[in-house]
């Protein structure tokens, strides 16, 4: 690991300041950002994710997606934790602090709101961004391929029926042109072009040496992203920090929780770390892009779900990089 990557935490960090301060400077670029968009995905941080998804991408030997088969339990873990658990946890949690622990400062109206886009969060499973947390912990390339590919079939059929059920409404509009366009841009689209890499590269050590090569822009992307992020809700955090801060409180247990759990079963059931890693912070990580679409089309722009989504986006990055140390950490615990 390069002397850039190993500080990642503190560029972040850098880059969470940044963006506030630029977001509440200079909003004006910022606004012109959120506005170049199509079906609720912007066009701009999907060009930085697919730039850091893309050296993960060709990694990816189509050889070696066979073997699979022969570690079927780490996806198991995988749809276990991310359609059996997390969604119902989510919303257990968002009911125990908005309905109980925040109350004396949070209206009922609002409580609600808040409750809604936390359960639309707990509903979607990562699809972009869990190539990167991966790329960070080694992680099996292939396999992490399949499983997102896997998550992104159920969620098709499954996302709308369990936030119908949750929320106790029945007329969830999943927002299909979103999520198309998303599985499209971060998944299909670079995996084609890595896959035509590697055929254009040949050999094993050329491949490797190009992926050293593009690997930096990677992490460049993810620093550009974070500043895009933290800009376009810089004013928001600073309107409303302790409604924000609230929000984040069970985002953060549900986070260390699913992470806890999944990892932990990746760890009893012998599961090798460059399949335990990725397979626990799938499950930890949403797809906001998701979220905040369904948030916005069912509540309203200005409404309190889609703000909790926002605050989902803010809190995602931060609490995947503590993840990913841990889980590089205690690498020498899993079979190799």
């Amino acid at each position: 690991m390069g002397g850039f990557e190993r500080y990642l935490s503190l560029w972040v960090l850098l880059a969470i300041l940044g963006g506030i301060a630029l977001g509440n400077i200079a909003p004006g670029p910022f606004d012109s950002l959120a506005r170049a968009e199509v079906a609720r995905v912007n066009l701009v941080v999907a060009v930085l994710i697919w730039a850091m998804v893309y050296p993960m991408m060709v990694g990816v030997d189509p050889g070696s997606l066979r073997d699979v088969a022969h570690q079927p339990r780490g996806l198991v873990i995988t749809l276990a934790v991310n359609w059996l658990i997390k969604p119902f946890t989510m919303a257990a949690v968002a009911v125990l602090f908005f309905d109980h622990v925040f109350a004396p400062w949070i209206s009922p109206q609002d409580a609600a709101q808040y409750t809604a886009g936390l359960i639309l969060l707990g509903a979607a499973p990562c699809t972009a961004m869990v190539f990167v947390w991966s790329h960070l912990t080694r992680g099996d390339e292939a396999y992490t391929l399949v499983q997102v590919t896997v998550n992104d079939l159920i969620l098709v059929v499954a996302f709308a029926p369990i936030v119908a059920f949750l929320l106790g409404v029945t007329d969830i509009v999943v927002p299909w042109e979103t999520l198309v366009l998303s599985v499209v841009l971060f998944v299909v689209l670079p995996l084609l072009a890595g896959l035509l890499t590697r055929r254009w590269l040949g050999s094993k050590p050329a491949i490797e040496a190009f992926r050293t090569r593009v690997k930096p822009w990677s992490v460049v992307g993810l620093i550009a992203t974070v500043v895009i992020l933290f800009g376009l809700q810089g004013r928001t955090i600073l309107a409303n920090p302790l409604v924000i801060g609230l929000i984040a409180v069970p985002i953060l247990i549900q986070s260390y929780g699913i992470f806890a759990i999944a990892y932990l079963a990746a760890f009893a059931l012998k599961v090798p770390h460059r399949i335990a890693a990725p397979c626990a912070l799938i499950g930890t990580s949403n797809f906001f892009e998701l979220a905040v679409a369904v948030a916005i089309s069912l509540f309203g722009l200005g409404s309190g779900a889609a703000l909790a989504t926002v605050v989902g986006v803010l809190v995602e990055v931060p609490v995947m990089l503590s993840l990913v140390a841990f889980a590089n950490r205690t690498r020498g615990r899993f079979p190799a």
